[in-house]
């Protein structure tokens, strides 16, 4: 189909076309090799649908214009993706896209876990539920679509595999962003007792100058150093503490934070 995409600032013009990968076909024949997009020949692997690391990355150069225009339709992209749900059908896109440019200037991998998105500024982490099977997957989005109506998420194939989605083409999925400001927390442990996490939080403290916490869960308590005010501290923190053997990793729960109790 033929689409007509208007940019308020020309620079991007180059950049933007090249991308735009689920938006449509190019109104060149030579653009994609397939008419009609296709499942790759072979299923993704398990290392292929693990879930991306989780991380604060600041809006890329390409992709982020204001507005844009796709099929005579306006659409304004959002200056924040903090705290974004939406709830909606998930589609995919695989071997006719595989390999072209993204709408911030990435190669598109049907076997990465990404996915497209029409406003979320780019690149952000989201987390995917299937409401179908309650399937849940994390991927990065960098490129911009679906243009479909009803539509709000297109993944990649592996995303869409991992989820339960390539069967049936679509589903009903609730996506929401992670990790949308610098900075955060860091899960240090859990532990179905709190005794041991209480001296390791005072333990931490000392070490690292930081406030600690013990937040009690459904089932487990749950060791958090932080905030973190910027993000090569948190990923200097996490480093060390792997390193010391703690399983720490990346808390990218924080919006649930006030959902759960914290421990004196």
């Amino acid at each position: 189909m033929t689409v007509n995409i208007v940019f308020n600032r020309p620079w991007l013009v180059s950049l933007i076309l090249a991308g735009c990968v689920t938006a449509c076909s190019s109104t060149k024949k030579s653009r994609y090799a397939l008419e009609h997009d296709l499942a790759p020949t072979r299923t993704p692997t398990a290392e292929e649908m693990q879930n991306p690391e989780v991380y604060y990355m600041p809006p890329s150069r390409g992709g982020n214009q204001p507005e844009y225009q796709v099929l005579g339709k306006t659409y304004q992209v959002l200056p924040s993706a903090d705290g974004f749900e939406q709830q909606g059908i998930a589609s995919w896109y695989g071997r006719k896209f595989h390999g072209h440019l993204t709408s911030n200037g990435e190669t598109y991998d049907m076997f990465a876990m990404s996915a497209a998105h029409k406003t979320l500024p780019i690149p952000v982490f989201v987390e995917v539920t299937n409401l179908d099977n309650g399937r849940k997957a994390i991927v990065r989005v960098n490129d911009r679509g679906p243009f479909h109506e009803g539509r709000i998420i297109d993944l990649s194939y592996s995303a869409a595999y991992k989820l339960g989605v390539t069967a049936s083409g679509t589903a009903n999925v609730k996506i929401r962003t992670l990790a949308t400001t610098p900075g955060g927390y860091i899960l240090v442990d859990s532990a179905p007792q709190r005794e041991g996490l209480d001296k390791t939080a005072s333990a931490l403290a000392l070490l690292f100058q930081m406030d600690t916490q013990v937040l009690q869960a459904e089932e487990e308590f749950d060791l958090l150093v932080g905030p973190f005010a910027d993000e090569e501290r948190l990923r200097e923190t996490l480093a060390h503490l792997t390193m010391s053997g703690y399983p720490a990793k990346r808390y990218t729960q924080t919006s649930e934070l006030t959902n759960k109790e914290e421990v004196n």
